[in-house]
């Protein structure tokens, strides 16, 4: 008998893919976790249902999410991360020499330990001297915090029913006001073909707060459609001007001449863009 596990999309689109066993399942907590050992994509995280990250394709998100505002960055020494537990994201991260100092605000910490049990191709940064791990919820944090970061980065699911609070503008308020003076933060801002709605909205409340907001576009298997959004914004940098760093890392998808090419969009997407308002500096 097969196993598989299927995300519903819309009503009339699901995505599977067949499961060899369940490595964990945990519903006692403020979100259902699961982590699977797939055929196609080996070990992947399951959060409320929907798929967010395996293995087998997590670099292409994870650094997309991270290299585009960093290479963007003059400067990136203190790092805010929001979400991002399974540790992808902090891997990354760590890879620029300048960062000095990283707090990651994770709501959940049984994402961390299922990570570090489950996932260590993610995990293994979460232990380095320069990550700072606070158990909180991120909207709340960043009402609170007196504190300024040079990039701020959010790395939740995407932001519907539960996680909704993310779509607001009071939300990217909050981030301008954790930022820095060149202050710089992204957002994966979900699928331009299941999710436009939740995508528009983000793109409209970040360019409503930050004079250069720039969407740009990765590739990842196991995102609904293929092809996954990304908004970025500056209070001063643009990403589409010469990058700020040239220091070689190591990566398997992102290059210089890909960070470019990121945020040339398809036509179909321009359009959806054009009938919100001007895209770039607002």
């Amino acid at each position: 008998m097969s196993l598989w596990f299927c995300e519903s999309q819309t009503p009339a689109v699901r995505l599977c893919t067949r499961v060899k066993e369940t490595l964990h399942s945990d519903k006692t907590g403020p979100q259902e976790l699961a982590v699977l050992s797939t055929y196609q994509f080996g070990p992947a995280l399951i959060v409320d249902g929907a798929m967010q990250t395996t293995s087998r394709d997590e670099f292409i998100y994870h650094e997309m999410l991270t290299h585009v505002p960093l290479y963007t960055h003059s400067h990136p020494e203190d790092i805010l991360l929001i979400g991002g537990g399974d540790g992808g994201s902090l891997r990354e991260i760590l890879k620029h020499p300048q960062v000095k100092s990283i707090r990651l605000v994770e709501a959940d910490r049984r994402v961390v330990e299922l990570s570090k049990k489950h996932l260590p191709q993610l995990s293994a940064c979460l232990e380095d001297p320069r990550v700072e791990i606070l158990y909180a919820h991120g909207c709340q944090y960043l009402r609170e915090t007196k504190d300024r970061y040079d990039v701020i980065l959010v790395d939740t699911p995407v932001p519907v029913g539960r996680v909704a609070e993310h779509l607001t503008k009071e939300f990217y308020q909050d981030i301008y006001t954790a930022l820095r003076e060149d202050g710089i933060f992204a957002i994966q801002s979900a699928s331009p073909f299941f999710q436009e709605d939740v995508m528009l909205k983000i793109h409209r409340n970040i360019q409503a707060i930050f004079p250069i907001t720039r969407m740009y576009l990765a590739f990842i298997p196991t995102q609904p459609g293929g092809i996954w959004s990304f908004t970025l914004g500056s209070k001063d940098y643009d990403p589409l001007s010469t990058l700020a760093q040239k220091t070689p890392i190591p990566t398997r998808y992102y290059t210089c001449r890909l960070h470019r090419s990121a945020f040339v969009l398809p036509r179909f997407l321009e359009e959806m863009l054009d009938q919100e308002g001007p895209t770039g500096k607002s």
